[in-house]
């Protein structure tokens, strides 16, 4: 189930960064998140804190929310 979740939310996250054309790297400096940690939440082996996630939310331009949205 966990796993699940993650998935989902790399998938959203994976969606959304290709959708506005940034690269994982960008996306990981702009959110100030190691760009390996930025890796792993996208391939859905990490979980990522509310605090990162809205950092994340904030670099692609939606509400934390919306990432959760599936």
């Amino acid at each position: 189930m966990e796993s699940d979740i993650r998935k989902k939310l790399a998938d959203k996250i994976i969606y959304l960064r290709n959708s506005k054309g940034i690269s994982q790297e960008t996306l990981a400096f702009e959110a100030k998140i190691d760009r390996s940690y930025m890796s792993r939440v996208e391939r859905g082996i990490v979980s990522i804190g509310i605090v990162k996630l809205e950092s994340i939310a904030k670099v692609l331009g939606v509400k934390v929310y919306e990432l959760l949205e599936f």
